[in-house]
């Protein structure tokens, strides 16, 4: 019961999957020069929030491939809405004050998140708009 679409999803999970984790290392090896970054963060405290962005990645697409279309769906957008969290950085300090790796991880990052929203929501609405035709 597989879709075409079904083989657009999974790479595109997993290439915000990898641009996710590029920007997670990158933080969590040089976390002492992001600027304004709060004294309590830890280079663990980033994995542990990357185990938590992944998991929900995995745990969507199993629900979306074998229990619920609709659960995982849902899910897989919360995954991808995750990307834009990046953004956040720029919310202690500027775009200038960040380097261009590190600028360079989080706006691949955030891109490949929004993407990847764009076309579950696609996706939803135009399974939506069938369910609604009755096809």
């Amino acid at each position: 019961m597989n879709s075409p679409r079904d083989t657009v999803l999974l790479p595109l999970m997993l290439l915000y999957g990898a641009a996710s984790l590029l920007h997670f290392f990158h933080n969590a090896v040089y976390l002492h020069d992001y600027p304004n970054l709060p004294a309590w963060l830890t280079a663990g405290g980033v994995w542990a929030a990357w185990l938590l962005v992944a998991g929900t990645g995995v745990a969507g697409y199993w629900i979306y491939s074998r229990l619920s279309r609709l659960g995982g769906t849902v899910l897989i957008a919360v995954y991808a809405a995750f990307g834009l969290a990046g953004l956040d950085h720029y919310t202690v300090a500027p775009v200038a004050a960040h380097s261009i790796a590190m600028n360079l991880t989080i706006l691949l990052e955030a891109a490949t998140g929004v993407v990847l929203l764009v076309y579950v929501a696609q996706c939803a609405l135009s399974s939506g708009q069938r369910a609604s035709l009755g096809g």
